[in-house]
């Protein structure tokens, strides 16, 4: 079985080329969703216990953890050493899940896979990408995005060129939903025509 690994900065378009993947047939493993879901189920007690403001309701709420984090950058260590741990025991439950089905190539969107050395766990990685202006434009049209939070965003991330550069499939969004299909398509039927 392959593993895939597929990463891009903030608004380059990643989470729309995981699902055309995704659309293509191949199982799709999104660490950003499984947070999601941790927030409202095994790490609400551990993330509640070091970051009590940001419980409410019985769930971590995201924006308000955002709002601790926002001011106090230097704690999302704290956070990471909680969810990562729980991240990655739902991947392998996911890759023991796929290799048992017997699947040819799978998935694992990992939006900090470079940032936590999350290329070690795959065998190749595909980065997406668009140019700084098209991302830009991209971020701050989503709601609450201001300057400021987009600019923390992408001090956490390694900068695109660098992505770029250790990239084994890039995937251009800046061309057309049309254009990065095809894209998506080849990296497909590369590493299918690999492996066969």
């Amino acid at each position: 079985m392959i593993v895939l690994g597929l990463t891009g900065s903030i608004g380059t378009g990643k989470s729309t080329t995981a699902a055309m993947f995704h659309d293509f047939g191949v199982p799709v493993h999104d660490a950003d969703a499984t947070v999601h879901d941790l927030y409202r189920s095994e790490a609400v007690a551990p993330v509640a216990a070091h970051f009590p403001e940001a419980l409410k309701d019985g769930v971590i709420d995201r924006k308000a953890l955002s709002t601790v984090l926002a001011q106090s950058p230097e704690r999302f260590r704290e956070l990471e050493a909680i969810i990562h741990p729980l991240v990655r025991a739902r991947e392998k439950a996911f890759l023991d899940a796929e290799r048992q089905k017997g699947s040819a190539l799978v998935l694992l969107d990992i939006p900090l896979l470079y940032e936590t050395g999350g290329e070690a766990r795959v065998d190749k990685v595909v980065v997406v990408t668009c140019d700084p202006e098209t991302q830009r434009q991209r971020v701050l049209a989503r709601p609450g995005m201001t300057e400021e939070k987009f600019a923390l965003i992408l001090s956490r991330q390694m900068p695109d060129a660098e992505k770029r550069r250790r990239a084994d499939f890039l995937i251009h969004t800046d061309e057309g939903l049309e254009a990065a299909r095809k894209q998506v398509e080849e990296v497909i039927n590369t590493l299918k025509g690999r492996r066969d």
